[in-house]
């Protein structure tokens, strides 16, 4: 699944190619995509149709367009969503799902679709697995009201390290379950935890409230270090499913030190990484650079 370097990747590719233009019109192919969007297929298409795109945003691994009538078009890319640019007589891809046509605004016009000048271009949502979704919110432009309750992630210039550093040390939870937890901090998902942990040589499962105040800041510091770097890079790419909006992969994975690195030497100290099931997925560490908490001694009554 994309997480906030991938999503912001994304999110800049639409800044660049969206912001300023107009939905001249919309297509929805298949109707799960906007199976959030309370009105359905028709409704979502002539809200969006003829508004113009006034900024490109972002919050954990939601990303939204604001729109010149202070609603937005609020995204998730789910496991395989795609938001490519297209020229408007590209060929339509395989499992493309709802299509917008962008059209330049000429000089002196402050909205409509007709007269545009230049050549049209596509938005298209493409989405193999149709996890990912698409919804018209109302009033969003700022924050749409549907993810208002997420946290900020921790490469927001608005993000408070100081009371993330308290939450957590609140909490009897591991710490990469407060990292995944969208409430405490969002856009870190399963890559970028392990990421995060290795680099601040902290075990997962350590329980927050037995961190230090130094051992939580190198956590922090350590997430927000992987995704800047990942984002230098593209973001991460195991497959061709998660591209930037020109269709390129990037390449982050050749740079991961833990994550689906079992069996290979810590760059570090050498000792193999070792994987552990988690919460239905996988968590990658060294055994030697972050060592498992020691359970607790029970006191006898």
């Amino acid at each position: 699944m994309p997480e906030l370097p991938e999503v912001e990747v994304v999110r800049r590719g639409l800044e660049t190619h969206a912001v300023g233009r107009t939905l001249a019109a919309v297509d929805v192919l298949h109707p799960r995509p906007v199976r959030r969007h309370a009105g359905g297929a028709d409704d979502f298409a002539a809200r969006l149709a003829g508004r113009t795109v006034t900024g490109a945003h972002r919050r954990g691994k939601f990303w939204w367009l604001s729109l010149d009538d202070g609603d937005a078009l609020l995204g998730h890319l789910g496991m395989s969503g795609q938001m490519l640019v297209q020229p408007a007589e590209a060929p339509d891809e395989k499992h493309l799902r709802v299509r917008f046509r962008l059209v330049d605004l000429p000089a002196g016009r402050g909205g409509g679709a007709d007269g545009a000048a230049g050549s049209p271009t596509e938005l298209r949502f493409v989405d193999q697995r149709m996890f990912g979704g698409l919804l018209v919110s109302s009033g969003g432009a700022v924050v749409p009201p549907e993810i208002a309750h997420i946290a900020l992630d921790p490469v927001d210039p608005a993000f408070d390290d100081a009371a993330f550093v308290a939450r957590v040390r609140r909490s009897e939870s591991g710490v990469k379950r407060l990292l995944l937890n969208q409430a405490v901090v969002s856009g870190v998902g399963n890559i970028y935890a392990d990421e995060g942990l290795w680099r601040a040589r902290v075990h997962g499962e350590r329980p927050g409230s037995r961190l230090r105040v130094a051992d939580v800041q190198r956590v922090l510091a350590g997430c927000r270090e992987v995704m800047l770097a990942a984002l230098d890079q593209g973001g991460t790419s195991f497959d061709a499913l998660y591209v930037n909006v020109n269709g390129q992969s990037g390449y982050f994975d050749r740079s991961l030190e833990a994550y689906g690195q079992e069996g290979r030497p810590c760059s570090r100290c050498g000792t193999p990484i070792r994987r552990v099931a988690f919460a239905n997925r996988s968590s990658y560490f060294c055994p030697v650079c972050q060592p498992a908490p020691r359970a607790r001694r029970r006191v006898a009554p």
